[in-house]
């Protein structure tokens, strides 16, 4: 690039445009492509079943700080959050492979205890490490997991198939893990000023939600028991706001999230009221809770009604009405994705 040409900041796209913007040059050629970049995880036709396939980077002082977060737990969690894609796709995964670059600050026993975490989650989740790759690293570590799944043809849900008066539903309850790293952050504060040490008692959920989270398996496994087929799906890494926007845009709806019905855990509840935080707020725009947040249709409400692990939080609306958080009095405020987003955080 020549000094008189054009420069365009990434901060200026953000993750989502830089995403849409370099899939807008990508042309599929091979006729087992069925779905390239867009969703949870792209889809490949080999034969009988789809594979789907997913990737993410971890990487040091972006996504995680070694002065609190335990390599076991960091190695759990990269397979998590990518095995969390798969699922949402309403496929069962079975592969991964992990890449790894070290700088020479790391002795061996640390590459121990990563894969020990990573092993953990391959046992709990039934997958196999397949492979991968390690090299050197000048800025600390990096992680880059790949998981492979398959699903049956007629049985995979992307972000685009909701429809006008689908009901919104998410697994779970919401905000934990954002709430979590405050916990953590104003330790790690505490220690580099005074030198006390970390005070977490009372803090093991939202501690685990940020540092262990978990792959919800077992919603897919629910869903399939009741006969409920989501018309959308999608993981709630970003934050509940963007991801649901992100339904919304691939399905050319709007949507509609009710304050009210936000499931959020009395200890997230609690702990944000301690820190003079929203609980809303960290719900909507925390992300990392790896929950699923999917679409069904009006007359499969009543399978899910009840349901301790589930909570109808919304619906779809026609695009002309718009992406909105309805407030306790009623009142409609824009949703607006304010979590996580590459380039710009």
């Amino acid at each position: 690039m020549t000094s008189d040409q054009l420069r365009t900041e990434l901060s200026e796209l953000g993750e989502f445009g830089l995403i849409e913007r370099i899939s807008s040059k990508v042309d599929l050629t091979q006729a087992g492509t069925i779905k390239g970049i867009g969703d949870d995880a792209a889809v490949i036709d080999p034969g009988t079943e789809y594979q789907v396939v997913t990737s993410d980077m971890l990487v040091e002082g972006v996504h995680f700080d070694l002065s609190y977060v335990p390599l076991k737990h960091l190695g759990y969690k990269a397979v998590v959050v990518n095995l969390s894609d798969i699922l949402a796709m309403n496929a069962t995964p079975h592969q991964i492979t992990v890449s790894l670059a070290l700088s020479n600050r790391f002795p061996v026993e640390a590459v121990d205890e990563l894969y020990a975490g990573i092993l953990l989650a391959c046992r709990n989740y039934g997958v196999d490490l397949v492979g991968g790759d390690t090299c050197s690293s000048t800025s600390g570590m990096i992680i880059g997991v790949t998981a492979v799944g398959t699903a049956l043809k007629g049985t995979i849900v992307y972000r685009s198939g909701a429809k006008e008066h689908d009901l919104l539903v998410v697994s779970g309850d919401l905000g934990g893990a954002y709430v979590g790293l405050q916990v953590l952050e104003r330790e790690k504060a505490v220690f580099a000023e005074i030198g006390t040490q970390p005070d977490l008692e009372g803090h093991d959920y939202i501690l685990e939600r940020q540092l262990k989270p978990e792959a919800r398996k077992d919603v897919i496994e629910l869903l399939n028991g009741m006969k409920v087929l989501p018309t959308s799906m999608i993981d709630i890494s970003d934050g509940l706001a963007s991801d649901a926007l992100h339904l919304a845009k691939a399905s050319g709806t709007g949507v509609r999230i009710f304050d009210e019905k936000l499931p959020i855990d009395p200890a997230t509840y609690g702990t944000a009221r301690d820190f003079e935080l929203d609980p809303t707020t960290c719900a909507l725009n925390g992300g990392e809770d790896y929950e699923l947040l999917f679409t069904i249709p009006l007359n499969d409400h009543d399978k899910v009604k009840g349901n301790p692990h589930l909570t109808v939080i919304g619906h779809m609306t026609h695009a002309s009405e718009g992406c909105h958080l309805v407030d306790k009095q009623g009142v409609l405020h824009p949703l607006t994705a304010q979590g996580w987003n590459a380039f710009r955080d």
